[in-house]
């Protein structure tokens, strides 16, 4: 793999994806009018096996290996309506490249169509380019040079669990997202996290990402598990991303690292 010198200058330049929910008040939930957060995050992803077409796992013929740094920005412009940049730098390798460059960048919108005291529904539209990178052996998941994605995401809060080791506070959210891929197959993704938190300062995150694309070829589900410490405005993210199911796509897995800034 190629040195990672030019992504650190490539995430100084860019804000970067990333989907994860915070004090409710990310994904489902807008940013309040003048408000915003950036989260920076690393993901270092390795895979030895693959999900052939028939979704059975297969030895790949040489180890693949991803990192990507970036970073997710949103900004309240009204108490309805956030502004959202994402965008990331990539290296990687496998049997057929190696790989660098920059990865999608997508600017949208999210607006809260319904909310109350612990329930918020909203509905985000986004155009990606598709950057540097590629998805050489297996398709998906993949951004094409001009795509279109359309979202829609309900989230819902809990009071506290029962019990001495339960959650002061906990949360459920579920996105549905279609994306027009220039170029290539249109794909759905299926987003959904589940989180707990302990106090004012820590938090636990259970997520899964499905999808799969129109063709009838790729298909993916990968689960995360994090912690979060808070800091103030600022709060770090630790945990593990893996593949546990797929067709045309990598058995890929790794640690997952992030930085997060309320302002």
């Amino acid at each position: 793999m190629k040195s990672a010198g030019g992504l650190i200058i490539g995430l100084a330049a860019l804000m970067g994806a990333m989907g994860a929910a915070g004090n409710c008040e990310a994904g489902a939930w807008p940013q309040k009018k003048g408000k915003g957060q950036v989260i920076l995050k690393v993901e270092a992803m390795s895979a030895q096996r693959g999900f052939d077409p028939s979704g059975a796992l297969s030895d790949l013929p040489a180890e693949r290996n991803d990192l990507s740094l970036g970073a997710f920005v949103e900004y309240g412009l009204t108490d309805r309506l956030t502004f959202q940049f994402k965008g990331d730098w990539q290296s990687g390798e496998d049997a057929y490249v190696d790989y660098e460059g920059r990865g999608p960048v997508e600017i949208g919108l999210t607006w809260a169509a319904w909310r109350d005291d612990r329930t918020s529904v909203s509905l985000y539209a986004g155009y990606a380019d598709g950057g540097e990178g590629r998805n050489a052996g297996y398709e998906a998941p993949g951004v094409g040079q001009g795509d279109w994605e359309v979202r829609a995401s309900v989230g819902r809060s809990f009071g506290p669990g029962k019990g001495r080791w339960a959650p002061s506070g906990t949360f459920a959210e579920l996105q549905t997202a279609r994306r027009f891929r220039s170029g290539l197959s249109d794909e759905v993704r299926i987003d959904a996290t589940v989180g707990g938190h302990y106090g004012e300062d820590w938090m636990v995150l259970g997520q899964a990402f499905a999808g799969q694309t129109d063709n009838g070829g790729a298909r993916w589900l990968s689960l995360e598990a994090s912690v979060v410490r808070r800091f103030g405005d600022w709060s770090v993210q630790a945990g593990w991303r893996q593949a546990v199911a797929g067709r045309e796509t990598p058995a890929s897995g790794g640690p997952i690292v992030a930085l997060w800034r309320r302002f």
